[in-house]
């Protein structure tokens, strides 16, 4: 065979040792001619025997020696899938094309997730794979947003669910008078004598032929088209098993229509209804599925809500109002009272209030005003704002959180695996044991042979229908992800979502984690001999740290400000370094500084013994303030609790969870926070732990068996947040760190963690609950369709089957939609409410 030469960009490279590694982790693979490796462009050329190796091997030998492979990610809807064995058959299509490295599909979503070498293949390559699958692709349009349908036009979702709608009313409208002409008798004798002798039971079949035929022809060719599809591919799935059923049952009855000679009386029956009513039922379940798909997507649709369909453009000195996706990065729009800001930006001019409560879940509006930043979807309470788009299309942070929570809900969990590994053989089976069933009644079914095996056969075909299994675990993961982003927590994917809660440990930072991460005044104690009142000693020593940079004189400034406190220029500044800063403010003399300061100053500190030994006890440095020549106050600047995560500790305690601190500060800041919300000093505290030990810390714990979640929202909790088995960031932190973590909590609440946690559990707890229902419902129904129990009455028919089989998918669904009703162990106070609440409650 020919060989073949394929070239692909290698990332990680940065000398020729890198390059010189590459060339011979790809020589050695067998079946490689050549293999060259170009620094410059980053790219590597491969000749190779087609027959010997295939492109993923060489792929994975690049990924193998510690480098990277140049990946594209394609997301596309996938349409005609009924079941998880239509899934395992579009990933298997998908897997099998060159170039491809991994592929997930979702029946819940009917998303496919691809990642794949763009030098080796394009989207369409992808598209291709799927439709020659016997499945159909939908071609994301350009400059494709996610959501960016939105509610404009009809999603495929609801384009799908109109289609079954009508192929619904249409059978049915045939089904109905068939399913009377043909039960009806049964449940009243004397109908059957009058049809009999107005009609006679030639031409009562010929009726039911026509009102048969449509159904199984026409509406019914959905299953045809993809149930064959599927069969010659040898991956039979849920359409093939009702093509199989019907046609079987529609066919014999037309024999007995047509050529009622050809079989023994005995044999003479028709069962059009079992494939009318069949068909009918099957196309009931799937519209009920596809009603409680788009209930379990509210959530997402609440968050695209939150998108402002219109923006005020500023151009030319004139404004005009235009789509807000046409909005581009540099130009400027105005952002009126009561408006949503439309872009993600900065303020050029205009002071207003925002409310950014479906981002931070901080109820109170947030004063923003020329060089802040601002956020597209939050609200303007007053004043006329003009901002610079930064952030538009999928790069803004609205669009960010809706990928993410389409990622979460497209992505396997672990516990998906056995489903599909199930499912990938049982169909097979399913079809093995109705060609028993046939063949036993066949042989001992009496003088009604065939019409007895024919029912059982049929029935089994129908009850064994896997949609219930494939929908088990994905429709979970998708309401309990929509869920979570309604209490302000998005999951970076379904492993998170399930493997949260089974973590043993909870790693928690200290700085901007459980505490605000930023200096301010805490306690102020005021000497009896001074004269002064709080309000005149805060003046004093803030009028004098004007100007300062120190982190301490920020803290007292931030402190005035909150008091609306006039501020006194200050005069004659000179500043101590390492002891404090002496300053002239309306007349006074005013030192602050350290307890070394005052003792250099030669001012008396007996005093102070008991209030210094307390701002120790609460991590809090001491400052120190005189006013002309004696000590008037002692002020405590530390970094205080966040709301909330003494409540937050308390509650993961509750839940069985063994919660750490791990920070860099000092023993005794960290055992002082350690007290303050309920953690062991001695056993569940790591201090003065440097940044690049935190993911040793976090390894340590790992290597004696536990499974550790870690909590932080700093560059230096990165390397902690990748090491954990679960990484948490808060949305207050870091962009490196939320990109690191498999969590993200959007208001920066560590209270969202026991509730992230408990969310987690109750989803999975949801999916065994389905998976459990689903494969029992089979195993427990499969022999009554059977006939194994006819002798003790106990039988399915085809049409009971249907509407079994429709009910269990509808469980199923239902069951996962009792997520909706989650209620999280901790409530959010309304200063710092849930991160998406607002939005999705109205």
């Amino acid at each position: 065979m020919t060989a073949k030469e394929l070239r692909f960009a290698v990332e990680g490279m940065t000398c020729a040792a890198c390059s010189s590694r590459v060339e011979r982790a790809l020589n050695k693979v067998p079946g490689v001619e050549t293999a060259s490796v170009n620094l410059a462009t980053e790219a590597a050329s491969v000749r190779y025997d087609p027959a010997t190796v295939a492109p993923e091997q060489l792929i994975r030998a690049v990924q193998d020696a510690g480098y990277g492979v140049g990946t594209a990610t394609a997301d596309f809807g996938v349409t005609g899938m009924t079941c998880a064995a239509c899934v395992g058959r579009v990933e298997r299509a998908l897997k099998k094309t060159p170039g491809v490295l991994d592929a997930s599909v979702n029946l819940a979503t009917e998303r496919a997730s691809v990642r794949y070498s763009p030098t080796m293949l394009t989207p369409e390559d992808l598209y291709s794979a799927v439709e020659a699958a016997g499945y159909g692709a939908e071609r994301p349009p350009l400059d494709h947003l996610p959501g960016a349908e939105g509610a404009t036009a009809p999603s495929p979702q609801q384009q799908a669910s109109a289609g079954l709608r009508r192929d619904l009313l249409l059978s049915a409208a045939f089904a109905v008078p068939l399913f009377l002409i043909s039960m009806g008798p049964m449940l009243y004798p004397p109908l059957h004598h009058w049809l009999l002798g107005t009609v006679g039971e030639g031409a009562l079949n010929w009726i039911m032929l026509a009102l048969a035929l449509p159904v199984q022809f026409w509406v019914g060719q959905r299953f045809y088209r993809s149930g064959w599809a599927a069969l010659r591919h040898g991956s039979p799935d849920m359409n093939t098993l009702v093509m199989i059923g019907t046609t079987a049952a529609f066919a014999y009855s037309a024999l007995v229509t047509l050529f009622p000679g050809l079989l023994p009386p005995a044999a003479q029956h028709v069962y059009f209804e079992a494939s009318g009513v069949v068909i009918t039922l099957v196309l009931l379940g799937k519209y009920l599925e596809s009603l409680a798909k788009s209930r379990s997507s509210g959530a997402m649709r609440a968050l695209l809500e939150l998108r402002p369909p219109e923006a005020w453009l500023l151009e030319g000195g004139t404004v005009q109002r235009v789509p807000a996706e046409s909005v581009r990065r540099g130009q400027q729009v105005q952002v009126r009272t009561g408006e949503q800001v439309p872009v993600d930006g900065v303020i050029v001019s205009g002071e207003s209030y925002l409310d950014e409560s479906m981002l931070t879940g901080e109820s109170v509006p947030v004063s923003k005003g020329p060089g802040d930043e601002v956020t597209g979807g939050t609200l303007n309470g007053s004043g006329l704002l003009t901002v610079e788009a930064t952030r538009v299309g999928a790069d803004s942070a609205l669009a960010q959180i809706v990928a993410l929570v389409e990622q979460a809900q497209s992505e396997k969990p672990p516990i998906q695996g056995l489903a599909d590994r199930v499912v990938s053989v049982f169909v097979p089976v399913v079809l093995v044991i109705a060609a028993l069933t046939f063949g036993a009644w066949l042989l001992w079914g009496g003088e009604a042979a065939v019409s007895q095996a024919l029912i059982h056969a049929v029935a089994v075909l129908i009850i064994a229908c896997p949609c219930a299994m494939g929908l088990a675990t994905p429709v979970s993961v998708m309401v309990g992800s929509g869920k979570a982003a309604e209490l302000g927590v998005l999951f970076g994917g379904g492993r998170a979502l399930e493997e949260l809660h089974r973590v043993d440990v909870v790693a928690l930072d200290k700085t901007g984690t459980l505490t605000a991460g930023q200096p301010s005044l805490t306690a102020l104690h005021l000497s009896p001999t001074a004269g002064l009142d709080d309000t005149q000693v805060l003046a004093l020593a803030a009028s004098a740290e004007t100007g300062s940079d120190h982190p301490l004189a920020h803290a007292l400034l931030s402190a005035a400000q909150e008091r609306s406190l006039t501020l006194t220029p200050a005069a004659r500044v000179k500043t101590e370094a390492g002891y404090g800063i002496e300053a002239e403010v309306a007349g006074h003399t005013v030192q602050l500084g350290a307890a070394r300061y005052m003792e250099r100053l030669g001012l008396p500190m007996d005093a102070w013994t008991a209030a210094l030994d307390e701002l120790g006890s609460q991590a809090a440095t001491p400052v120190f303030v005189a006013v002309d020549g004696s000590i008037a106050a002692l002020l405590g600047v530390s970094d205080p609790l966040k709301p909330g995560s003494r409540e937050a500790v308390a509650q993961l305690h509750r839940q069985g969870y063994r919660v750490m601190m791990v920070t860099g500060d000092s023993w005794a800041t960290a055992r002082a926070i350690a007290e303050q919300v309920g953690l062991d000093p001695q056993s569940e505290v790591r201090a003065e732990v440097l940044p690049a030990d935190k993911a040793a810390v976090i390894e340590e714990l790992q290597t004696q068996g536990l499974k550790v979640a870690m909590v932080g929202d700093g560059i230096n909790d990165a390397p902690a947040l990748a090491r954990a088995d679960v990484g948490v960031a808060l949305g207050t932190g870091t962009d490196v760190a939320a990109q690191t973590a498999d969590v993200l909590l959007m208001s920066g609440d560590l209270r969202g963690v026991p509730n992230a946690a408990a969310l987690s559990a109750a989803t999975l707890r949801n999916i065994r609950m389905n998976l459990f229902w689903a494969f029992a419902y089979n195993v427990l129904l499969i022999p009554v369709a059977a006939g194994l129990f006819t002798r003790w009455g106990l039988s399915l028919s085809p049409v009971l089957a249907a509407a079994a089989m429709g009910l269990s998918s509808v469980f199923v669904m239902s069951n996962a939609l009792r997520l909706r009703g989650f209620r999280a162990p901790l409530g959010h106070p309304e200063s710092a409410g849930a991160g998406l609440t607002p939005a999705l409650s109205r």
